[in-house]
């Protein structure tokens, strides 16, 4: 494991065409990082998360993306992802392949990546659409044991997971703390991990309810205060309702949200000149 500033971390972990997941349920949603993706111009991702929201929105609307796993999509609390519905409706800036599935599903095919198993098992959903959509991968099968169907789900192995975090320490081994969502099981699937986090202290404090992340595991991390906003980091910053409800605007004409893109994002050198753009102390 390295720390590095984080546009480094980047060019030299994520490379064009390979599949990414940037995880982080409801806070800690690695924004900075998605940020730098854009800011590289990275191509023909495969973008994976269980909730994709405003960063994929805009990772999506920047034509980083050719095809996007999820389980839901939306902007929390207010409405449609405007790029996403441009690319999926009218293919723009590029037509996005979706592999859909539910939250359960993605849960299951993580677990199963991160246990080194080819794919996960559930109740089968008899009547449910994911089994028939096209291009679905949900394979049905009979249990060996019991007869019962079973709905089969491929494991998710990202070539690499991008998370932000509260703190690491001297050591490497990286605290997260609060709603987990996915978090765990996406590092432990992938090939390589990226961590952004809030500060790095000398010994990580043994809390209830928060996970540890061993060094071995992660491949770099880098120092962003910051760098889930406008999501939350519980214990530094809360959540900018504000932005989400503001997004819903700036997004749904392609002419604004490129203006606002190159004005907040491609247009500043990292994070935390967003940061002063938008006028939020880090």
């Amino acid at each position: 494991m390295e720390v590095l500033p984080l546009a480094e971390a980047i060019a030299t972990h994520v490379c064009d065409g390979q599949s990414i997941a940037l995880e982080g349920f409801t806070h800690l949603i690695p924004f900075a990082a998605g940020h730098e993706i854009i800011r590289q111009q990275r191509r023909n991702l495969h973008l994976i998360r269980m909730t994709p929201d405003l960063i994929y929105d805009q990772l999506i609307g920047m034509g980083c993306a050719e095809r996007l796993t999820f389980s839901w999509g939306g902007n929390p609390g207010v409405g449609s992802l405007h790029r996403l519905r441009d690319a999926v409706e009218r293919q723009w800036p590029r037509p996005l392949a979706l592999s859909e599935f539910t939250h359960a599903q993605m849960a299951v095919a993580y677990q199963a990546g991160a246990s080194g198993l080819p794919c996960g098992l559930l109740r089968h959903y008899a009547g449910t659409d994911p089994l028939h959509a096209p291009g679905a991968s949900l394979r049905t099968m009979h249990c060996p044991f019991t007869g019962a169907d079973l709905a089969a789900v491929p494991a998710i192995t990202p070539d690499v997971t991008i998370l932000h975090a509260q703190q690491i320490d001297a050591d490497g081994n990286v605290l997260i703390r609060g709603i987990l969502g996915a978090a765990r099981e996406a590092a432990m699937a992938a090939r390589r991990v990226l961590v952004t986090v809030e500060e790095r202290v000398e010994a990580l404090p043994a809390e209830m309810n928060a996970i540890v992340l061993p060094s071995w595991v992660i491949t770099a991390a880098s120092i962003v205060p910051g760098g889930a906003y406008p999501s939350y980091a519980q214990g530094y910053y809360p959540r900018d309702n504000a932005f989400y409800r503001a997004w819903d605007e700036i997004a749904r004409d392609r002419e604004g949200f490129l203006a606002w893109m190159q004005r907040h994002v491609v247009g500043v050198r990292d994070h935390a000149g967003l940061l002063r753009a938008l006028g939020v102390a880090a």
